[in-house]
């Protein structure tokens, strides 16, 4: 009698479980489960926030200075990190390769 007591009682748990998630009722287009509703404090990013650019002849320290906006599904911060490092360091050999090529035609004529 006890089994078939906490037999009951799973099979009740299950299906509330199941209707509360909502597979037990049809959606708008006919098919069970219907579509997400959509959670309190999950909205669309502002879209009047500024873009995060670079200028169009970027330099070391213009990297230094980008700041993105915090979302709930946003990129990886290490993985930014990473490549913002990464692209400062190539910007900075360039910078030093340019600075050296102008001074060695500066020399040379």
């Amino acid at each position: 009698m006890t089994v078939f007591l906490v037999v009951i009682a799973v099979a009740a748990v299950g299906a509330t479980a199941f209707f509360a998630v909502g597979r037990g009722r049809p959606g708008p287009n006919g098919s069970l489960g219907g579509e997400p509703k959509a959670l309190p404090g999950l909205v669309d990013p502002t879209p009047s926030l500024p873009p995060v650019l670079l200028p169009e002849h970027p330099s070391a320290s213009d990297v230094g200075r980008i700041r993105f906006s915090l979302g709930l599904r946003g990129y990886r911060m290490d993985q930014v990190d990473e490549v913002l490092d990464s692209l400062a360091v190539a910007l900075a050999e360039r910078d030093a390769l340019i600075e050296a090529l102008q001074d060695q035609n500066r020399d040379g004529q």
